[in-house]
């Protein structure tokens, strides 16, 4: 969406270019109605030539009275270049998530922007393992239904938090570095228990990615025998029967005969 400053100068140069083609229409069609209005008396057709010119002259005369009482007021002020950005941006962010592929290629521009911003840091590598772990567990989540799903919350909480407090790790650890001798040992123990509690995160996250495959692997192995297989099996041991049976009563049944009235 244009800014305020952007709108009111396109709003501008819209009444000017009207007031200039109502002004140059309302010189034709009055000049035109000079020319043939004859001078014995006005006509039917003579009286529509006058009232479309003096139409066009009132419409060309509001244009003008519209373009001078906007001119007449300030131009909002300019946006600033980093706010402009900004909104340059979120336009084109929105515009890409409009696409069907968007959301995908947005989130994967943040996890490299984000990976890309952590090089270099202890935080970095923990960042890697939480990313392998998460797109694991997201190409497992759309099968994790069921009491599964409450696992799937939790892990996609845990994996915000996770990466927040991977963004503090990187920072106390930038600050420690440009921090005076006397001030490291208090950042230093904080970067200690920050790193710590990274660390036992994202282990504590990799196992339950392992869990949920546990969980997949056991809903998804199949039983010893097929259901249609146990069904089959049983319909042939019905025909063998009944198969014996007729055997039998046909063997036993070759010296009878009709009895005689």
């Amino acid at each position: 969406m244009a800014d305020e400053r952007t709108r009111y100068f396109r709003r501008l140069g819209r009444l000017r270019r009207s007031a200039r083609r109502w002004s140059v229409l309302a010189g034709g069609l009055g000049g035109a109605a000079a020319v043939l209005t004859p001078y014995a008396g006005l006509g039917l057709p003579d009286a529509a030539w006058a009232g479309a010119a003096g139409s066009a002259v009132a419409l060309a005369a509001w244009r003008w009275i519209d373009l001078r009482a906007l001119a007449a007021r300030p131009a909002p002020p300019a946006l600033d270049p980093a706010e402009a950005a900004a909104r340059s941006r979120a336009r084109l962010v929105a515009a890409v998530e409009r696409l069907p592929v968007g959301s995908g290629v947005l989130a994967e521009v943040r996890r490299v922007r984000s990976r890309v911003a952590l090089r270099g840091t202890t935080a970095g590598q923990q960042w890697a393992r939480l990313d392998r772990a998460s797109l694991t567990l997201a190409g497992m989540a759309p099968r994790l239904t069921g009491l599964a799903e409450p696992a799937v919350r939790e892990a996609a909480t845990a994996d915000r938090s996770l990466r927040d407090l991977a963004e503090r790790v990187a920072s106390v650890e930038r600050a420690l570095r440009l921090a005076p001798t006397d001030a490291r040992a208090p950042l230093a123990e904080a970067h200690r228990t920050l790193t710590a509690q990274l660390e036992s995160g994202v282990a504590a996250y990799e196992r339950l990615v392992v869990a949920a495959a546990g969980y997949l692997a056991e809903d998804a192995r199949p039983e010893p025998t097929h259901p249609a297989a146990d069904r089959l099996t049983e319909a042939t041991d019905l025909l063998h029967g009944v198969a014996s049976a007729l055997a039998e009563l046909r063997s036993g049944g070759v010296g009878l005969r009709a009895p005689t009235r």
